[in-house]
């Protein structure tokens, strides 16, 4: 049986993708403020960029995949209007369970549904946008993955992939320190639970850097890529066009 990666261990693959639910059905009652204290408020400026970069015009389409708690979904949907439509997904549904409620609370009402990345249940060329932030690390098979995030967009749509990237070389032992010493305890106080902190901080460190997901994106079917770091390359967006 094949064998990938979960954090630093390894796991066989048909095993992972129950190990990263088990993640992040831990996580999701506190994730937003997880997310604030882990970034120091960072995140909202990352996502606010990637939804300017997004750029969606009244009447669009647009597929928010690994969605939880919903950012950039109710971002989107703002954009796109009562004409357009923004799809909010997650593979793990508790996630995705408070995301729906958070929209709900901020009247906003968006098709939500439980699925895999890699077997998305949309047709194809169907979508304006496909956005996913913070998620694809975590997936078992990233290349399916991207090849199906291709499939269903049309010819010259846009993929937006936000995720944690390799850090300036400057800022390392920094950034490990915070990584390995802080965020597990910020993560035992706050949500109380510590090993699901120190997963995430060994993912982004088995995650492709900057150019290595370039690459993987256009042997994925994208036209042209581009990244865009911020932070130092703490975060990296990376914007694929389809042929």
């Amino acid at each position: 049986m094949s064998s990938t990666h979960f954090g630093f261990k390894t796991v066989d693959e048909s095993e992972k993708a129950r190990h990263v639910r088990g993640v992040f059905d831990s996580v999701a009652p506190k994730y937003d403020i997880m997310n604030d204290l882990m970034s120091m408020g960072l995140h909202r400026a990352w996502k606010a960029y990637t939804v300017m970069v997004a750029n969606l015009q009244e009447g669009d389409r647009a597929l928010d995949i690994a969605g939880g708690t919903g950012d950039l979904a109710m971002a989107f949907a703002k954009k796109v209007g009562k004409s357009g439509q923004v799809v909010h997904t997650d593979i793990n549904e508790a996630m995705l369970r408070t995301g729906r409620d958070r929209l709900l609370d901020h009247g906003i009402a968006l098709p939500t549904v439980v699925c895999d990345a890699e077997k998305l249940p949309f047709p194809d060329a169907h979508f304006d946008l496909v956005s996913v932030a913070f998620g694809l690390r975590n997936m078992t098979h990233k290349d399916q993955a991207l090849k199906e995030m291709n499939r269903v967009l049309k010819p010259g749509g846009k993929l937006l992939v936000l995720e944690f990237s390799k850090v300036a070389p400057p800022l390392e032992k920094l950034y490990d320190w915070y990584s390995f010493k802080i965020l597990p305890k910020l993560g035992q106080m706050v949500a109380g639970d510590e090993g699901s902190y120190r997963y995430l901080a060994e993912s982004i460190r088995m995650h492709p850097g900057q150019e290595e997901l370039k690459t993987l994106m256009h042997k994925c079917g994208f036209g042209h890529v581009d990244f865009h770091n911020m932070t130092g390359g703490v975060v990296a967006l990376h914007v694929g066009i389809k042929c």
